[in-house]
């Protein structure tokens, strides 16, 4: 089985046909989810960065989730009617005769007590000499989530750091994809995480639906 962990972009484009796109328009209707942060979710989010922001650069990975992805997290409550947010769960589909695989960092997916029909994938940066890059990585993910749901369209997002890009996979033909990447968020940055805040509540709100 071919890792998540250590896919290649080369890789995938053996498989598939896997075409780059230019963002233009189609992050709109995400970036541009009409909702109000409360007095609370302000002051949480200024919190947050004032707690993080001199420790983000030497934290771990495990202390990143921990002190900073997690809160953030937990804050948006993904947590609906057979549905909520998954971490470190397992994934696997075959592509055209290769099998596709590994362990997911986060995603959000129907599912009481096992995961089914992923709806959204969040990647973090690990820092180990074999791991593929955060983008091969979701890209992967992605991939097999499109092929598992028999669907045309998957979201996702990967983090290096304090850095955040939401990436976009869309089936164009048979063994074709196109993928779109977001401009980056920085968030340490207030306005960065207000939209990446809101961006996640899209999610939750718009796109985690059948």
């Amino acid at each position: 089985m071919i890792s998540f962990n250590t896919i290649e972009y080369d890789e995938l484009c053996e498989i598939i046909n896997l075409i780059p796109k230019t963002a233009g328009n189609i992050f709109d209707e995400w970036f541009n989810f009409d909702y109000s942060l409360s007095d609370s979710e302000i002051s949480f989010l200024k919190d947050l960065i004032i707690e993080n922001e001199f420790y983000v650069s030497s934290y771990t990975e495990e202390e990143l989730k921990m002190k900073f992805l997690s809160p953030l997290l937990n804050k948006i409550s993904f947590r609906q009617a057979n549905k909520r947010d998954w971490y470190e769960r397992p994934l696997v589909a075959e592509i055209n005769g290769e099998k596709i695989g590994g362990i997911v960092d986060f995603m959000v997916a129907k599912g009481e007590k096992t995961p089914v029909s992923p709806y959204f994938f969040i990647q973090e940066f690990k820092r180990t000499k074999h791991a593929s890059l955060p983008d091969e990585q979701l890209l992967a993910e992605m991939l097999v989530a499109t092929i598992l749901n028999k669907t045309n369209l998957i979201r996702g997002a990967y983090i290096i750091g304090r850095i955040w890009n939401f990436m976009i996979l869309e089936k164009i033909g048979e063994n074709s994809f196109q993928y779109f990447i977001s401009k980056s968020f920085d968030s340490l940055d207030f306005d960065g995480l207000k939209q990446i805040f809101i961006n996640l509540q899209a999610v939750k709100l718009v796109f985690c639906k059948d």
